[in-house]
């Protein structure tokens, strides 16, 4: 790996930023992340698993979206289906699932997320109002219909592609139809 840990917290920290200044996020919203510690350290996805790695990126988006009210929810690996891990608090009434991820079964990020929050559960499925993929983690079945594409100034974490979205609410109607400008 080239890039240091303290660096790798750093672009966390400024791709959180960054993507709640642009997709306009607001306290109690969720923000969700996938994470292959394996694709920042320049491996293949699921083959490096980096627990050290996991925790600098998590600290990172944490520290932002916490002082925001911005609920983190973490992506598993195929190995748990994509399970997300999340508080308790912004599960809502969403049916929790039992299984505990592990850097080898659930990835070394949500590993991170559920050694930190302070009441974590898993479920099968949300539909996120953001999210940062990093490193190609596919988050897209997690976010809400009407996904569009955020660029930030920076578009890798430690040598992982970033690609980041925020969500907007569907158009309906046809050519009389007039839309809410603060809703795009």
């Amino acid at each position: 790996m080239n890039v240091s840990l303290k660096v790798i917290r750093e672009q966390a920290a400024l791709a959180a930023r960054e993507l709640c200044e642009k997709a306009k996020l607001k306290s109690g919203q969720i923000v969700v992340v996938g994470c292959s510690s394996s694709e920042i350290c320049g491996r293949k996805v699921g083959s490096a698993s980096s627990p050290e790695v996991a925790d600098a990126v998590f600290a990172g988006l944490n520290e932002v979206f916490s002082e925001k009210g911005i609920y983190l929810a973490a992506q598993c690996c195929e190995h748990l289906n994509r399970a997300i891990i999340l508080e308790r608090a912004a599960a809502g009434d969403r049916e929790i699932v039992n299984v505990v991820p592990f850097p080898k079964a659930g990835g070394s990020f949500a590993t991170a997320a559920w050694r930190e929050f302070t009441d974590p559960v898993a479920v099968e499925e949300i539909a996120a109002d953001a999210g940062l993929d990093i490193g190609g983690t596919l988050i897209g079945m997690h976010l809400k219909k009407v996904a569009v594409p955020l660029r930030l100034s920076i578009d890798h974490i430690g040598e992982a592609i970033l690609l980041c979205a925020r969500t907007r609410p569907k158009f309906i109607g046809g050519v009389r139809a007039h839309y809410d400008e603060t809703l795009l």
